[in-house]
């Protein structure tokens, strides 16, 4: 891969919007590829991204999430067995939430994500009382047991977050097995699939959802006619616009507090897919900051 700026957006920031104690994102890129069960690839996901990242415009046509500052940490070494890159994951978000902060995690593989949840709720401080509540915009349900033998497989994530008492919402699941229909009942996840999501443009969260939020947005939740960089690809997936518009309305009156785009596999001389995901990344920012 060609010379790579390492930092999101970095040709369009000032050096105030990429300081470290001034911005209120941080990028943390995590090239986790460990327990991938179809096509490989997350491991190039976040360099791609970043990449990308520096022909996006500050401007989105309706603001500038740029001037709230963006830094990206260094790379996650991720040569080590999975259990220690989850709690090294756990470490770094903790540090970033404890400054008050927005850990925006490229990934790398869905599982990432235990490791971040984890890490943002320490970080914060949280009380017995408080809660987290988990958006997944997913094609795949991760709720097995464990899968390959793997307890912190990519397709077990949420069944980990779960099973740790976090409230999970599912968005877009079209491809799920018995095992995780049953865990779904067990857990008492909330969710609507893609047909629920285009009949209905205003979805909301139960009021008893918890007003904390972290979003988890694998790209195969995206259709494959947009999204075809990622490992498994399941057809009848969301739209671009559709997402954002997913994303607003559901994080309307609640807070978030940090979130994750995973499973991206970058295709040789396919720069649009990059593009593409980089563009979510920004404009996920950007509805956070239009919504604080």
């Amino acid at each position: 891969m060609k010379n790579t700026k390492k930092n999101f957006l970095n040709s369009e920031l000032s050096v105030e919007e990429k300081s470290k104690e001034k911005a209120k994102f941080h990028i943390l890129p995590i090239p986790l590829e460990k327990t991938v069960s179809c096509g490989g690839g997350t491991s190039k996901g976040p360099e791609a991204i970043l990449e990308a990242s520096n022909e996006l415009e500050r401007f989105t046509g309706k603001s500038e999430p740029c001037l709230s500052g963006i830094f990206t940490h260094p790379f996650l070494n991720c040569n080590f067995p999975i259990e220690n890159v989850m709690l090294n994951i756990e470490k770094t978000t903790k540090e970033i939430c404890k400054q008050n902060k927005i850990p925006v995690i490229l990934g790398g593989e869905h599982s990432i994500t235990f490791g971040a949840v984890n890490g943002v709720y320490k970080g914060l401080n949280f009380s017995k009382f408080e809660e987290i509540g988990i958006i997944q915009i997913d094609a795949h349900a991760d709720l097995r047991k464990n899968y390959e033998s793997q307890v912190h497989s990519h397709a077990s994530v949420m069944y980990l977050l779960s099973k740790s008492k976090y409230k999970v919402a599912q968005f877009g699941v079209r491809a799920l097995s018995k095992e995780e229909v049953k865990n779904r009942n067990i857990f008492e996840i909330f969710y609507f699939d893609v047909e629920d999501i285009k009949n209905n443009k205003d979805l909301r969260l139960p009021k008893n959802f918890p007003q904390n939020i972290y979003i988890t947005f694998d790209v195969d939740g995206l259709d494959p006619s947009i999204m075809p960089a990622t490992g498994t690809p399941v057809p009848g997936g969301l739209g671009f616009n559709e997402s954002l518009q997913l994303i607003k309305s559901l994080i309307r009156g609640r807070k978030v507090i940090g979130f994750d785009v995973v499973e991206f596999s970058p295709i040789k001389n396919f720069f649009a897919y990059d593009f593409t995901v980089a563009s979510l990344v920004y404009r996920i920012m950007e509805l956070i900051d239009l919504n604080d």
